[in-house]
C-alpha cells in the first residue's frame, strides 16, 4: 500500500532531526487517538524507527509536515493505514499458545455443543490476526473438535487485524515451509497442502472458513459483527492503556452468545470482571464463559 505524496528532498533525502519530547507527545496522542495503542517513553525507539522507515519510503524529512499530511482528509487515510503497518507487531505464529486451544477444544467446545444443540454453527472473532497463522489455528482447532463430535457442524470465524498488508497475506494462507513444524504433527494431513516452490498453504476447505476484516479493536464493539460463540484475544490487550483494557472487554463480552467463551493471554488483564462471565479454565489460561441467561418464571 502507498501513494504519491509531495517530497520535502527528493533524492537522498537527510533522515528526520531527532524527536523531541513535544514532538514524541504529538505522536503518540494520535496513536492513541486513532488506534487506542499507547506507546509509553522507554518504547519511543520503536516509534521513531517505524515513522523513520515510512517517512523515508515518502520522500518525507520533517516530522511536521508528515503529521500534516497525515491529517489530510481520504489522502491522508490512506497514507495513515501505510503506517500503521509499520508500526504494527506481526509477531505470531501457528499454535502459539497450546493450553488455551486445549481449553477450547477439550473442555469448552463438548460443553457448548451439549448446551445449544447440533444445529447451531459456532461463530469465532479472532481479534489482532496479524498475517493469518492464528485464525488458522483456530480453524484447525474447531475442526478436530467437529470431528471428535462426529458431527457436520458448520463453523466460521471473522479474523480482524488493522494492517492491511497483513490481512492480504492472511487472504493467501501462502507460508514458508520454515512455519510447518508449528503445526502439529496429526494436523498437517487435514490443513495444509505442499506447493511446487517447497512452501504450503492452508487447504481450501479451511480458507473457506475464515473471513478477514480490517477492523480496530477500538470499534470491534461496533462493527457488524454477528453475535459470538468463541473471541480469541491473545497479545493484543497488551498494547492498550491499562485503563482502557476493561472497557475493550466490555465490547467484547457483550458480542458473546449464552455458553460463549472469551479467550485472553495469560497475564494480559488483572481484576477485570464482568456480571454475565465466569472465569474458566486454569492457571495456565485466561478465559471468561458467558452464562446463560437466566429462566424467567
Amino acid at each position: 500500500m502507498g501513494m504519491a505524496v509531495k517530497s520535502t528532498s527528493r533524492g537522498g533525502q537527510s533522515a528526520p532531526p531527532p524527536m523531541d519530547d513535544l514532538e514524541f507527545t504529538r505522536w503518540v496522542r494520535l496513536l492513541e487517538a486513532r488506534t487506542g495503542v499507547t506507546v509509553p517513553p522507554e518504547r519511543k525507539p520503536f516509534l521513531v524507527t517505524g515513522l523513520r522507515r515510512r517517512m523515508r519510503e515518502t520522500g518525507h524529512s520533517d516530522y511536521a509536515t508528515y503529521y500534516e499530511e497525515l491529517l489530510d482528509g481520504a489522502r491522508g487515510a490512506v497514507e495513515w493505514a501505510a503506517l500503521v503497518d509499520h508500526l504494527t507487531v506481526h509477531e505470531t505464529h501457528f499454535f502459539r499458545h497450546p493450553p488455551s486451544l486445549e481449553l477450547i477444544r477439550k473442555e469448552w467446545y463438548p460443553k457448548w455443543a451439549a448446551a445449544v444443540g447440533v444445529e447451531q454453527s459456532v461463530h469465532a472473532l479472532s481479534v489482532g490476526c496479524s498475517t493469518g497463522e492464528e485464525a488458522y489455528t483456530l480453524a484447525m482447532v474447531l475442526d478436530a473438535a467437529i470431528s471428535d463430535e462426529g458431527s457436520q457442524r458448520h463453523f466460521g470465524i471473522t479474523a480482524t487485524d488493522v494492517s492491511q498488508p497483513a490481512l492480504s497475506m492472511a487472504r493467501a494462507a501462502h507460508y514458508p515451509v520454515s512455519r510447518l513444524e508449528e503445526i502439529p504433527a496429526p494436523r498437517r494431513a487435514r490443513s495444509v497442502e505442499m506447493l511446487e516452490d517447497g512452501n504450503f498453504r492452508i487447504v481450501d476447505r479451511l480458507r473457506k472458513r475464515v473471513g478477514f476484516a480490517c477492523v480496530n479493536l477500538l470499534h470491534a464493539s461496533r462493527a457488524p459483527l454477528r453475535q459470538l460463540d468463541l473471541i480469541y484475544c491473545q497479545n493484543v490487550l497488551i498494547y492498550f492503556a491499562r485503563e482502557r483494557r476493561g472497557e475493550l472487554l466490555d465490547g467484547l463480552a457483550r458480542l458473546l452468545r449464552p455458553h460463549g467463551m472469551l479467550v485472553l493471554g495469560p497475564g494480559e488483564v488483572t481484576g477485570w470482571t464482568h456480571p454475565q462471565l465466569v472465569r474458566i479454565g486454569g492457571r495456565q489460561t485466561l478465559a471468561f464463559l458467558r452464562q446463560p441467561k437466566e429462566t424467567r418464571a
